[in-house]
């Protein structure tokens, strides 16, 4: 734990204020600052983490739901005797991976809410008009005025406001503005592992069945490994997926970020209901916008926004 006289090196008080850390602790109170504020600087830029392992991983989800669809496609679908049956689960498969891939998508180049670099500035304190008694934090890596239930991501070098985790397999954070996708793009990989694990069941049935050179365009050899490989990936991806999702969704209904549960931090925000935590990020009202990676939600912005003391 640091000490009084280091934590105030990351501390800035009213004028009128002994920088003491007894007498900043006793004062503590929350500073309202608009939302727009903190946000106007990174708001229109492009993000993209410049991270190997994160960009590797990437790569590797995006891969692996091609070689998904190849199977599919190649080995189950295009040799069915059932046009309807083709159809019908080739329609299915390839929305459900479009979904995911464009969720991952919008997960991975979406600000997830970092806080401008450099902005704790002795001149922007001072225009804050602090009164006497308030204090904000300020995070020494980046040198930025750290709000409420902000987390400073070491891979992507920023403070990231209600940041839940650094996810490689997006190669981002996952945060405040992209919770949203990621939740989608768990949701959406768990549903098309699902689907292609109950057609690897069913082509396997009709083989068995059936002749193996006339269910498959490849050797019988081939396709058994192709769809054991698929059927690994599917249950993998499955149970991986659903968890994520999961505990996702509890975070959103307990308005407890997966950081704040692991360090235990004490809550010093409003209490909402759970269909209020779901609304604030998918958006406002309820729609079938929800599901779509497309929609961009709101996120409250009419909001103030208030800064950690």
């Amino acid at each position: 734990m640091k000490s009084p006289v280091h934590r105030c090196r990351d501390v800035e008080h009213g004028r009128d204020h002994a920088w003491a850390g007894s007498s900043f602790l006793q004062a503590e109170q929350r500073i309202p600052v608009s939302k727009d504020v903190i946000t106007a600087s990174s708001a229109s830029a492009l993000w993209f983490i410049r991270d190997a392992c994160g960009i590797i991983c990437a790569v590797i989800t995006w891969l692996l739901v091609v070689y998904a669809e190849f199977v599919v496609l190649f080995v189950m679908l295009l040799p069915s005797k059932s046009l309807t049956y083709s159809v019908v689960n080739g329609l299915l498969f390839n929305a459900l991976a479009f979904l995911a891939l464009a969720s991952h998508l919008r997960a991975m180049c979406t600000d997830p809410g970092a806080v401008p670099k450099g902005n704790a500035t002795k001149e922007y304190i001072q225009s804050l008009q602090l009164k006497p008694g308030q204090v904000v934090y300020k995070c020494p890596k980046c040198c930025s005025i750290k709000p409420d239930r902000a987390h400073h991501c070491s891979v992507c070098k920023r403070c990231i406001r209600k940041m839940d985790h650094h996810c490689p397999w997006v190669n981002n954070c996952v945060g405040e503005n992209n919770q949203k996708y990621f939740v989608l793009f768990t949701m959406y990989i768990a549903l098309v592992s699902l689907h292609a694990l109950v057609m690897v069941v069913f082509h396997f049935l009709y083989c068995f069945e059936d002749d193996w050179t006339k269910c498959s365009s490849f050797s019988p050899p081939a396709t058994v490994i192709l769809l054991i490989l698929l059927c690994f990936e599917g249950l993998l991806f499955l149970i991986f997926t659903s968890v994520m999702f999961g505990t996702q969704v509890h975070s959103i209904c307990t308005d407890e970020t997966g950081i704040e549960q692991l360090k235990k931090e004490e809550r010093r925000w409003a209490k909402k209901t759970k269909w209020m935590n779901l609304r604030a990020v998918f958006g406002h009202p309820f729609s079938l916008l929800w599901f779509s990676p497309f929609s961009t939600p709101d996120h409250g912005k009419a909001e103030s926004y208030q800064y950690v003391v």
